[in-house]
């Protein structure tokens, strides 16, 4: 019993798209238990295959992710943490990580200085509040160097716990190829037991998000907090370069996706998706 469950879920992990049409293999598939005398007891066996293929599934989806955040937020607290301030904000003496940087901190600075000025011409600000105007600009240019100095230490904190995370991630996948294997066979049987409405409803709704007329705005600010993370400078150039390409080269991946393998898998749901998104 043992070995045909082993067997059974070999089958499902391993199962690939072949030539014919996976809807009309399924159709034979069906005809084939219905007509079989053992279909009850292989019917029970499948059904404790799936349910071990799912719960496993889950198990190590929490793992595979649970795991390095886990990692990466306790390296970060009690390791990077004091060991980078100690370093950076104790004994640097730089202030900025990069260019981008410096030039937020001057426009902070000189908005402030400018709503100082405001204030002043309206009388808002009184005499002594006047003398005192070099004052609250030193302390507001030392507010704008305090916050940047840590803006510049979380970024080296980011970029070695990030750097500790992908290696756990890394090892879990290499460890766990078996697991590996079922999550993967879970999640084709996941996406190819979905009705053709559905599966034209996801196809679209990605699409729209990340290559439709809307997503520039969208990856303009994905590029931006990622580049922020890692203290990466802001450059313009690369970001409208990136926009201009990588979309258009994620749509024609994701097109040749639908016409290379979905189309063979489900062409009735390729069909649904032309008619919604007409």
């Amino acid at each position: 019993m043992k070995y045909w469950n082993l067997k059974k879920f070999n089958q499902l992990s391993l199962e690939k798209t072949g030539i014919i049409p996976r809807s009309i293999s399924k159709l034979f598939d069906k005809l084939k238990k219905e007509i079989n005398p053992n279909a009850e007891i292989e019917a029970l066996e499948e059904v404790k295959v799936t349910r071990y293929q799912t719960l496993a599934s889950i198990k190590y989806l929490l793992i595979l992710f649970i795991v390095p955040i886990l990692i990466n937020q306790i390296s970060k607290t009690f390791f990077l943490d004091p060991f980078i301030n100690y370093l950076w904000n104790e004994h640097s003496l730089y202030i900025f990580i990069n260019s981008s940087q410096e030039e937020r901190a001057f426009a902070d600075l000189q908005r402030f200085e400018e709503k100082l000025y405001f204030d002043s011409l309206i009388g808002k600000l009184n005499q002594s509040s006047l003398e005192s105007i070099d004052n609250q600009m030193s302390k507001k240019a030392l507010e704008i160097a305090l916050k940047y100095s840590n803006e510049s230490s979380n970024a080296i904190k980011n970029i070695l716990a990030d750097f500790i995370s992908i290696t756990i991630f890394i090892c879990v996948l290499i460890i766990n190829k078996r697991q590996f294997s079922i999550l993967k066979s879970f999640i084709n049987e996941f996406i190819y037991s979905l009705s053709d409405t559905a599966k034209a409803f996801l196809i679209i709704l990605f699409t729209d998000i990340f290559v439709g007329f809307h997503s520039p705005h969208g990856w303009e600010i994905i590029l931006e907090a990622i580049l922020r993370h890692f203290g990466l400078p802001e450059n313009r150039d690369f970001i409208f370069i990136f926009i201009s390409t990588f979309p258009v080269i994620l749509d024609t991946i994701f097109k040749y996706w639908i016409f290379r393998y979905l189309n063979k898998i489900s062409p009735s749901a390729v069909a649904t998706y032309h008619n919604m998104n007409e």
